[in-house]
């Protein structure tokens, strides 16, 4: 038994993972069986626009995961991880745009906007995204490459701090720019959309989100799972000794430039599978998702879910996308107001997050019961030889002297 209880304590202990298994179980299985087994007029159905809105920030959280992986563990705040994000959209848009075919407005095979802009053939960069595979590959792969060579030439550099978010906030901004730009090919700034199908199967099918959905959140499950063992490794510890010394780490032998750049490539291979995942469910993908706002957003996520957490990192996503959701609708114009000042106060009052505020409630009842032990050892005690009180006489009546 005490085995037993001991391994209770330690699942109790990591808590945060079956939060985690809980958010990942109900985007992968509970909100698509919801929305394909149920009838429409059943009050257990997930209606279309729920599936996509569980997709799109279950997409939103692994992009946290990416972003705590670098911030929270290695000190690396980077303001660029949107510029990767869209890139795997792009890719994927790409691929989606060519799975069209001649059914566009134009009826041509080459895409809509380049039969407006009078373009004659496709240029050589979109050559091979008519094949399902390569495009998946390039949205890993693209990212990557921007991430390591960027990376690379940083790192070296040592470039740190907040010249280092300067310097990726301005890189995001130059992309942004050049995607705005109709001469490079990518659409200019209505961007890619009016998909079709994917792997032939229509978009518009319910069947098929809830296949996406599913996808993504098995996704989310294998994000966390591997930022979590690179964190508890060997390379994590080394991380997180950077972050918080780093000339110490250099002086003891280790390389800070090649820990450094394999998880900031990661984490942008990471943010490239959120986009390419996240485009077929929204349908459209533009240079807005690049702006700088948009990274420096995903930073507030991580902030006000605990950095250096990971499961924390997700539950800010879904959180502060859950309340923008509701508070654009609601309160358009006061958003922007609420996020910063949300922002704020979890800086001031709870620099662990949402998940310190959370394990300090499930602190509550232990604390109270020592409270209680505490107040019971501090009360005057009887001695068993001295007699009752004349109040414990039978019938209150006091004994004559």
């Amino acid at each position: 038994m005490s085995q037993v209880a001991a391994r209770v304590r330690r699942a109790m202990h990591h808590w945060d993972v079956w939060v985690v298994a809980v958010v990942c179980a109900g985007v992968t299985l509970v909100v698509p069986l919801l929305n394909v087994l149920p009838s429409e007029r059943s009050p257990l159905h997930a209606s279309e626009f729920l599936v996509t809105i569980v997709g799109k920030f279950a997409c939103y959280a692994i992009v946290a995961v990416a972003m705590d992986l670098v911030w929270g563990y290695a000190g690396i705040l980077s303001l660029c991880h949107a510029l990767f994000f869209a890139l795997g959209g792009y890719a994927m848009g790409m691929y989606l745009m060519r799975s069209i075919g001649t059914e566009g407005v134009y009826r041509s095979t080459l895409p809509d906007f380049m039969v407006f802009l009078d373009w004659k053939e496709l240029p050589w960069y979109w050559h091979g995204f008519e094949h399902f595979w390569f495009a998946a590959a390039m949205a890993l792969l693209v990212p990557g490459l921007v991430a390591y060579i960027f990376g690379f030439f940083a790192f070296r550099s040592r470039i740190g701090g907040v010249y280092f978010s300067i310097i990726t906030q301005a890189f995001t901004y130059a992309a942004m720019l050049l995607f705005f730009r109709n001469a490079t090919g990518f659409g200019g700034n209505n961007g890619l959309t009016d998909f079709k199908r994917i792997l032939g199967y229509p978009l518009r099918e319910p069947s098929t989100r809830a296949v996406l959905c599913a996808l993504t959140g098995a996704a989310l499950a294998i994000s966390y799972a591997l930022c979590r063992a690179l964190a508890a490794s060997r390379v994590g510890r080394v991380l997180t000794a950077m972050r918080d010394a780093e000339s110490k780490v250099r002086f003891s032998g280790y390389n800070p430039v090649a820990y450094k750049l394999f998880a900031w490539t990661f984490s942008a291979v990471l943010c490239g599978a959120a986009g390419a995942l996240y485009v077929p469910q929204v349908g459209i993908v533009n240079p807005s998702e690049m702006q700088p706002s948009s990274s420096v957003e995903i930073a507030v996520w991580v902030a006000v879910g605990g950095r250096g957490t990971l499961a924390g990192a997700i539950l800010g996503a879904l959180f502060v996308n859950g309340a923008k959701s509701w508070l654009t609708v609601a309160f358009p114009t006061a958003w922007l107001y609420v996020l910063g000042g949300l922002f704020v106060v979890v800086t001031l009052l709870l620099p662990g997050g949402l998940l310190q505020g959370i394990r300090a409630l499930g602190r509550i009842p232990s604390g109270t019961a020592r409270l209680a032990r505490s107040v019971r050892s501090l009360a005057p005690k009887r001695d068993s030889s001295s007699p009752p009180p004349a109040h414990s006489i039978a019938g209150g009546e006091k004994t004559p002297p």
